[in-house]
């Protein structure tokens, strides 16, 4: 039962709807097929497919709110539930920032469900691995992986006529490859909606080749490089900075998009002319849900145009506080970049350092987006338009609002996982990026 249609969706909604007894009703019916694989010291050691149907019930009275879920779609089953959320919505205190459920809304359309990744066999899965473990041994090297995958479908229902429904897939692939001499260490992940553009033995031929040209890596002196980021390795650097667009924070002073003596930034040129991030439910290679958990349409919503700070995130609560229209953060990022692999671009630096991932982001300093983290997996010295030699691995002290104004390049976007939701990010190269010190970590 756990992909509906849209009919059988909206017949169980419509039930639910006509039992409430409360102000207002809210119901999020939710489902999802998913399908995992995961194999490490090249071999397969878990395997499975997970089916799971729910329902979330939302009731209010006034400013009282209560929620019940619940997995059984029958008629006592549902008016049970609804009954539950309103007895949790009287016994509730009000809620300071309750905001009303939505009238109807209007929707733009998103490719998000592929039925080549809905139609994953266990031996696709199998398979998959097999792409992975067979050349990595070959290579005298270890592999460890996980491929995911999922076909889902959300609908949303209230009192006030608002319904809307999606279906999506997704599939995830990340490995990492050690040589068996333990000195080497490569990785790479893949993710879209369409399972046809997820290629398990591209993805672990990049591994494998960074962990064999990682072995036996020199320590380079820590101090301010220019440094080329993958798409992954930019990810986690920046993921926690997009947060920062969020309104309430910059009003209250809280954000780096705060101005001094109140309010917020919007306006003024923060980074790089060449930085454009903005969110974009219909892009053809990140699609996304277009509508948020309220029921809100999502559109294409320009973050950064130019270097200029164009939006914040307003929620429905804080907007009215405000007196300015909500804005919805959206459910995808997209950084525009140039044409030049990453390939490309390091044929273009006279010394450098490449940088395939960094992990174990930690914030400093939230109003100047200071971080600290690490590099893994393959970090090497260029020199003269090569990789000269694999370096060990660095901690670093960096803001990426920093990184975006000491641009040098943006390469071609690639298609990424930011924190859970879909990006497209570029390979970037920045100049005077700081390493603080060496990690002995492979």
């Amino acid at each position: 039962m756990a992909i509906l249609s849209n009919d059988e969706a909206k017949t169980i909604l419509t039930k639910v709807i006509k039992f409430s007894k409360a102000d207002d009703c809210q119901a999020d019916l939710q489902g999802t097929v998913g399908g995992n694989i995961r194999y490490a010291r090249n071999s397969v050691s878990t395997a499975g497919v997970v089916s799971d149907t729910t329902l979330a019930v939302q009731s209010n009275f006034g400013k009282r709110v209560g929620v019940a879920t619940i997995n059984e779609f029958d008629d006592d089953s549902l008016m049970r539930v609804v009954r539950r959320s309103e007895e949790l919505a009287q016994l509730s205190p009000e809620t300071e920032e309750f905001m009303p459920v939505l009238g109807p809304q209007k929707y733009s359309k998103s490719r998000t469900f592929f039925k080549s990744t809905a139609d994953i066999s266990p031996e696709f899965r199998a398979q998959a691995a097999e792409n992975s473990i067979a050349p990595s041994k070959k290579n005298k090297s270890t592999a460890a992986g996980f491929l995911t995958d999922s076909a889902d479908f959300r609908a949303l229902m209230n009192s006030r006529g608002l319904y809307a429904y999606n279906t999506s897939t997704s599939a995830n692939f990340t490995v990492t490859v050690r040589t068996d001499d333990g000195t080497g260490s490569g990785w790479a992940s893949l993710d879209h909606n369409d399972v046809n553009k997820v290629d398990t033995a591209t993805a672990s031929k990049i591994a494998i080749d960074k962990a064999v040209m990682s072995r036996d890596a020199k320590a380079l002196e820590p101090g301010k490089y220019t440094v080329i980021l993958e798409p992954n390795a930019l990810a986690s650097f920046m993921g926690q900075m997009i947060f920062a667009f969020d309104g309430r924070q910059s009003d209250e002073g809280r954000s780096f998009l705060s101005k001094k003596g109140g309010g917020n930034r919007i306006g003024e040129k923060v980074f790089d002319e060449r930085i454009n991030l903005y969110g974009d439910p219909s892009h053809p290679e990140a699609p996304v849900t277009p509508w948020d958990d309220e029921g809100q349409p999502l559109g294409r919503l320009d973050l950064v145009k130019d270097g200029v700070i164009r939006n914040l995130f307003y929620s429905r609560y804080w907007a009215q506080q405000q007196e300015v229209d909500p804005v919805p953060r959206p459910n995808n990022l997209i950084m525009a970049g140039g044409k030049r692999s990453i390939d490309e671009m390091v044929a273009k630096t006279e010394r450098g350092i490449l940088v395939t991932r960094t992990w174990y982001i930690r914030a400093v300093d939230p109003q100047t987006q200071l971080y600290t983290g690490l590099t893994r997996d393959g970090t090497f010295y260029i020199e003269n338009g090569k990789i000269k030699y694999p370096v060990k691995n660095f901690r670093f002290n960096e803001s990426p609002v920093i990184a975006f104004n000491n641009l040098e390049e943006l390469g071609r976007p690639q298609r990424v996982s930011l924190f859970g939701f879909s990006a497209m990010l570029p390979p970037v190269k920045a100049r005077e990026f700081t390493f603080t010190s060496l990690s002995d970590a492979v």
